[in-house]
């Protein structure tokens, strides 16, 4: 039994979602290890262009019977919903029969998103700006907190007929405390009684999705599960790993585990051995040039106040790749190849394939630089740090390549690319030292050069 991770290497937005909707077709089962409706990934088919963010996308193959939202995902109830209905709306079929939620998932609350906003206004307002971690506003890092303090809301609790007043008297507990630290004002806008019946309408229809998780992982990588055997299994990451909570450059991080630990973590019953059976692999999703939203250190950036004359390549970028959050709306920063960090990156994962995104939309570029080093306080270093302040003085070592200047979108053979190109893919393969196995080169599905 094959299984495949999908996983981002930089700070997310890589375009991980449409490799996984093309694996997708001969999955059986699709999971999210971790995060919320704080991902975001946008897959285009025959014209039509769906946005996920909890859902897995393996729901856009009508033969993928098993999409799961594990244990270590927290998910926001009428986002989910309104999810599926979208999906419903543009002509997806029985997707309401294919979705799954681990019933220790735990519960992200409107109340959870109200104090994520409060928080974030808070450093803007406030002396130290620069504090602002920029997230989604979607409750995440407070629902994962109160997960870590012991005091959150898993699904099983929620759905639980014997325990109904256990999860109202917890999410009142919660709206307690947050009222003693904010003050009632902050929280005037919110109310926990409508928050609790809005549950309450919700809890007999969620019952219907919540299941154990280990039970069908263990059967889908084991012996027992005849449905499923001779099937892949399908890993789909969410965010990146710069934005992982113990790897990323906090705290500029969301709250979870976004790189290879946090698949084990939050898909329990997924056996690390499933990844040496014949064909699993774990393919790092790498853009062919770097973008983040929200704040902290940015190396490559390209902005016209870090260096005035190579505003112009971030500004194409930005344009050209239509470079706006999924999620959020807000718009990506944009800079060139950081290979220092996708090297960082591989080293954490373990990736053995690479897909290289978006690879089209430099096509225009009259040159193009991959960043192979950093020089901070004098000295050339090729790891990537911990310390932040040293990264964010770091100054750049950059190879420069001519730009090959030659359309590239829609090209579906290696031997469609331009010479420049294919050097450039060539220069990656190498420096990283792991196969360059899918090249995106357009939004559609079709847009795809496999090797």
């Amino acid at each position: 039994m094959p299984v495949t991770l999908v996983l981002g290497a930089q700070w997310g937005d890589e375009g991980k979602g449409k490799l996984v909707d093309i694996l997708a077709s001969k999955a059986s089962l699709v999971a999210r290890a971790a995060g919320g409706n704080n991902a975001g990934h946008t897959i285009v088919v025959d014209g039509t262009t769906y946005d996920f963010h909890i859902l897995p996308s393996g729901l856009i193959n009508k033969d993928c019977e098993y999409n799961l939202i594990g244990t270590g995902c927290v998910v926001h109830v009428p986002s989910f919903f309104r999810e599926l209905k979208a999906l419903e709306d543009k002509g997806l079929k029985d997707v309401r029969k294919r979705i799954y939620i681990s019933d220790r998932a735990h519960v992200c609350f409107d109340l959870h998103a109200v104090v994520d906003g409060i928080s974030e206004d808070r450093h803007k307002s406030g002396d130290r700006p620069k504090d602002m971690i920029g997230t989604t506003r979607k409750g995440i890092g407070p629902c994962y907190s109160d997960k870590v303090a012991r005091k959150g809301v898993p699904f099983w609790m929620l759905v639980n007929e014997s325990q109904s007043p256990r999860w109202e008297t917890r999410l009142r507990e919660l709206y307690e405390g947050y009222k003693s630290t904010y003050g009632e004002e902050a929280l005037s806008g919110y109310s926990v009684d409508k928050e609790i019946e809005k549950l309450r309408e919700k809890r007999a229809e969620l019952q219907q999705y919540v299941i154990e998780q280990a039970p069908l992982l263990s059967s889908a990588v084991g012996d027992k599960g005849a449905s499923l055997k001779g099937q892949e299994v399908l890993i789909e990451g969410a965010n990146a790993l710069l934005l992982d909570i113990d790897h990323g450059t906090y705290p500029y991080v969301t709250s979870s585990n976004t790189g290879l630990g946090g698949v084990f973590t939050g898909l329990a019953g997924l056996s690390g051995q499933a990844l040496y059976a014949k064909d699993s692999k774990i393919v790092g999703v790498v853009k062919a040039y770097t973008t983040r939203v929200g704040s902290g250190p940015f190396p490559t950036e390209l902005d016209a106040a870090i260096k005035a004359e190579d505003a112009d390549y971030g500004e194409r970028m930005q344009r050209i790749g239509r470079e706006f959050g999924v999620t959020t709306g807000r718009k990506r920063r944009c800079g060139w190849l950081d290979l220092v960090l996708v090297k960082y990156s591989t080293l954490i994962n373990n990736y053995s394939h690479i897909n290289l995104t978006k690879l089209d939309i430099l096509d225009d570029f009259e040159e193009v630089r991959v960043a192979t080093a950093y020089r901070i306080n004098g000295a050339e270093i090729t790891d990537f740090p911990a310390d932040l302040d040293g990264l964010e003085s770091a100054e750049m070592v950059y190879k420069t390549f001519p730009g090959w200047q030659a359309r590239t979108t829609g090209a579906r053979k290696w031997d469609d690319l331009p010479q420049n190109a294919k050097e450039y893919v060539e220069y990656i393969e190498r420096e990283v030292g792991k196969p360059v196995k899918w090249i995106g080169t357009g939004p559609r599905r079709e847009d795809m050069i496999e090797r």
